[in-house]
């Protein structure tokens, strides 16, 4: 086989395989050390265009990165999140998986903070730390880990930002106050191309699962992605991978109303609320996220931030001028 026509696939592989052999990390990886492994990995595979006199020189090998520019040795930097915690299984699970094919960095958020919504913290600093196992995480909401880590904290912008795996489903009203949904909708705002993982799930048996169909998506951006950041909502089955169905590209359900609050007395002898549980599925029929779920299908929905609702625009010019 002629060396020159190596795959994207081994390329990535390759790469993030000498990443992990020089025991390269975050702030470690210099350009001197990526000039080095680019060197390596030409002379492992008698690939040309990095000259010695000048290792930093780009191949004519077409960029295996959507949309972007980029040399033939550089390693896609994916930005993790999630607002189930930085200790949650499901981010474990993405983690150890998209590290195979790419450059990650995890900054989540300190304790659970699901329904936070698009909330910012901004009536007082915020405060990063990194955990034994070198995830970062961060005293405040999952908008704030993205927007921290994308505008403060990482050298370069990532080229995506993933969300979850959250430990739950985030269909059609749930959108609206998912911490998950925002840390991938911070992303999306900044520029980036971003989406957000739920297993639908009550006992989380398969976060394995959806983690492969994140490496999936993965590799479609790798090898081809869209011409503007894009902000899609991923829902997959608590089930074993050879059984789904396959995947749909589904519109958003809606929700009954939220059950009501439930009361209880502290030992203070105080009433205290509990927010009651999100109402069941009203709009669940054939091409919305909860149809593709409930038929063993991986939902895909595309979502938009403008929240202006087009038909009332002549209505409400009407009722002024009455």
């Amino acid at each position: 086989m002629d060396k020159c026509k190596v795959s994207a696939r081994l390329l990535r592989d390759s790469v993030v395989n000498c990443y992990q052999s020089f025991g390269l990390k975050g702030s470690e990886r210099r350009h001197n050390q990526l000039i080095n492994i680019q060197l390596w990995f030409a002379s492992q595979h008698g690939v040309q265009g990095v000259a010695s006199s000048n290792p930093a020189a780009p191949t004519n090998f077409p960029s295996f990165f959507p949309g972007q520019s980029r040399t033939l040795f550089a390693v896609m930097r994916i930005l993790l999140s999630n607002d189930d915690g930085y200790f949650a299984p499901g981010l474990e699970a993405l983690a150890k998986a998209v590290s195979r094919l790419a450059e990650i960095e995890v900054v989540a958020p300190q304790q659970d903070r699901t329904g936070a919504s698009n909330s910012l913290t901004l009536d007082r600093p915020l405060y990063l730390r990194t955990a034994p196992n070198g995830f970062h995480f961060v005293d405040g909401t999952p908008t704030d880990c993205v927007h921290l880590a994308v505008t403060g904290m990482l050298d370069k912008k990532p080229d995506m930002v993933l969300s979850g795996i959250n430990f739950g489903a985030n269909m059609g009203d749930d959108t609206i106050y998912s911490g998950t949904v925002a840390a991938a909708t911070e992303g999306y705002l900044l520029g980036v191309p971003s989406i957000a993982f739920s297993l639908v799930t009550k006992s989380g048996k398969h976060f394995d699962t959806a983690a492969r169909i994140a490496c999936e998506l993965v590799e479609r951006f790798q090898a081809g992605g869209f011409d503007m950041p894009v902000l899609l909502n991923v829902n997959v089955p608590d089930k074993p991978y050879d059984e789904l169905k396959g995947v749909r590209v589904t519109r958003l359900g809606r929700r009954h109303k939220a059950e009501p609050v439930v009361p209880q007395v502290s030992p203070r002898g105080e009433t205290v609320y509990w927010v009651g549980p999100a109402g069941q599925a009203a709009d669940a029929g054939e091409g919305t996220d909860f149809h593709a779920v409930a038929d063993g299908y991986v939902s895909i929905t595309p979502l938009q931030i403008d929240l202006t609702h087009a038909a009332q625009i002549s209505v409400l010019k009407d009722w002024l001028q009455r």
